[in-house]
C-alpha cells in the first residue's frame, strides 16, 4: 500500500455515497469537524430542502484579497456500470487507487484538505478559501448559492482554482452549455383518421430536424476556435419521449437537447431560433386542426463557458504552481465560468484524467496525488510571500 499524505483522507471522502441523488451532508459534516479540528471555521450554505450544503471557509489574513480552492462533492452514479471493486471503498492495484470520485473529484479534495495543516501553520500574507459544492454534476447548481454570497463580500477573492481531473495541466477554457426539454402537445385520434388528429412526434421530429440545421451551420461557422475540440459550438438531441400504439396518433412528445458553446457564443440563440420556427412554422400548422395544440420549451440545466486570459494574474499563478505555462482547454464543462462570471478569474486544474471519470472502476494514480499535493505544498509556499 502506497503512502502519502492524502491518502487517509481520500479513503474517507470515497466512503461516503455523495451520487447527486443523494445527500452530502455527511461529507460536509466530516470536513467541517476535520477543519474545525485545525481552528478553521466553516460556513454551510444549504439547499431549500437543507439535505445539501456548501461549504466555505478561509484561513489566513481577512484583510486582503485571496486564493479560492474549489471543487464539488457529488459523484456521478454507479448503476449498471461492471465494477470490479466497491466504488465506495478506496482500494489500489499497480499505483492506482480506485473508487467513484477518485478523480471526478475527490483526490483534489483530499490534497486540499492535506494541505489544511501546512496553511493553518504558515504565516498567510495572502489567505486561502475553500469552496466545495454540491450538484455540480447535474448541471452545476449548488454553487451558485455560495457564489451569490460571496458577491455581497469585501474583499473578493483574488482567483480560483478547480481541481477538476486535467492530469495537473492547466486549463484555462471550456465550453458552455444549454440543456432545454421541448414539449409537443398535439391530438391523438385513431391512426385510421390521422388528418383528424396533430402527430406530436412527426412535430417534434421537424424541431430536431431544424436543430440538425442549425448545428450543421454552426459547424461551418468561420467563428471557430482551435483551441477546442471540435473548434466550434455544437448541438444535439439525446433524450426523446412519445407515443402510445402504433394506430394512435400520438398526442404527447417530448424530447431534450443541449448546446455545448464556445465562450464566445451564447447558446440561448439556438433555443430562440428554434422556438421562433416552432411559432411561426408549426403553430399555424397545428392549430389549424386542433386550436388547443402546443409546443412549449422548458430549461434543464446551463453553465457559461469558461476564456481566461492567459496574461492575466489566475494564468500566472496556475503556471507557477504547476510548473508550466501550456495552457489547454477541456471539453467538459465545470463550474469556473460562474466563478468568472462572478468576478473571480479562473483556472482549472487538478489531479487525474476525466478518460476516467465517470467510467467503472474509475481511478486516480498515486503519481498523480503525490504531484496535486507537491503543488500545494508550493501554494503554501507563494501565499506566505509578500506580495
Amino acid at each position: 500500500m502506497s503512502a502519502f499524505k492524502s491518502r487517509a483522507l481520500l479513503e474517507r471522502l470515497i466512503g461516503f455515497n455523495t451520487v447527486s441523488r443523494e445527500f452530502n451532508l455527511a461529507l460536509i459534516e466530516f470536513i467541517r469537524d476535520y477543519l474545525a479540528d485545525f481552528g478553521v471555521v466553516s460556513e454551510l450554505f444549504f439547499n431549500a430542502e437543507r439535505t445539501k450544503a456548501n461549504l466555505y471557509a478561509s484561513i489566513g489574513p481577512t484583510d486582503r484579497r485571496g486564493i479560492v480552492l474549489s471543487g464539488h462533492t457529488d459523484v456521478v452514479p454507479v448503476d449498471g456500470q461492471p465494477w470490479t471493486v466497491d466504488p465506495f471503498a478506496l482500494s489500489e492495484r499497480e499505483g492506482r487507487l480506485y473508487g467513484r470520485g477518485t478523480a471526478d473529484m475527490k483526490g483534489y479534495l483530499a490534497c486540499v484538505l492535506a494541505a489544511v495543516p501546512d496553511f493553518v501553520a504558515a504565516a498567510l500574507q495572502v489567505p486561502v478559501h475553500l469552496a466545495f459544492s454540491y450538484d455540480e454534476e447535474v448541471g452545476c447548481l449548488g454553487v451558485r448559492s455560495l457564489l451569490a454570497e460571496l458577491a455581497q463580500r469585501d474583499p473578493k477573492p483574488l482567483a480560483c482554482i478547480i481541481g477538476e481531473p486535467t492530469e495537473l495541466r492547466p486549463v484555462l477554457g471550456h465550453k458552455g452549455k444549454l440543456a432545454m426539454r421541448c414539449c409537443v402537445q398535439g391530438a391523438a385520434c385513431h391512426s385510421a383518421y390521422a388528418p383528424q388528429g396533430v402527430n406530436a412526434i412527426e412535430y417534434a421530429a421537424r424541431l430536431i430536424g431544424k436543430l440538425g440545421q442549425i448545428g450543421d451551420r454552426l459547424a461551418e461557422s468561420e467563428d471557430l476556435d482551435l483551441r477546442f475540440d471540435p473548434p466550434y459550438s455544437t448541438v444535439q438531441t439525446g433524450v426523446i419521449r412519445g407515443g402510445t400504439a402504433l394506430n394512435i396518433v400520438p398526442a404527447q412528445c417530448e424530447f431534450d437537447f443541449e448546446v455545448r458553446a464556445l465562450p464566445s457564443f451564447d447558446p440561448q440563440q439556438v433555443a430562440d431560433e428554434l422556438q421562433i420556427y416552432a411559432e411561426q412554422a408549426l403553430l399555424p400548422k397545428m392549430h389549424a386542426v386542433r386550436p388547443e395544440t402546443t409546443i412549449h420549451f422548458k430549461p434543464l440545466s446551463g453553465y457559461p463557458g469558461l476564456a481566461t486570459d492567459p496574461e492575466g494574474f489566475a494564468a500566472e499563478l496556475i503556471a507557477r504552481l504547476s510548473g508550466s505555462s501550456e495552457f489547454g482547454t477541456v471539453a467538459f464543462g465545470t463550474e469556473g465560468g460562474l466563478f468568472d462570471q462572478a468576478g473571480i478569474p479562473t483556472v482549472v486544474c487538478g489531479p487525474g484524467s476525466m478518460d476516467q471519470g465517470h467510467k467503472p472502476d474509475e481511478f486516480v494514480s498515486v503519481e498523480q496525488m503525490q504531484g496535486c499535493e507537491q503543488m500545494m505544498e508550493r501554494l503554501v509556499q507563494w501565499l506566505r510571500e509578500p506580495q
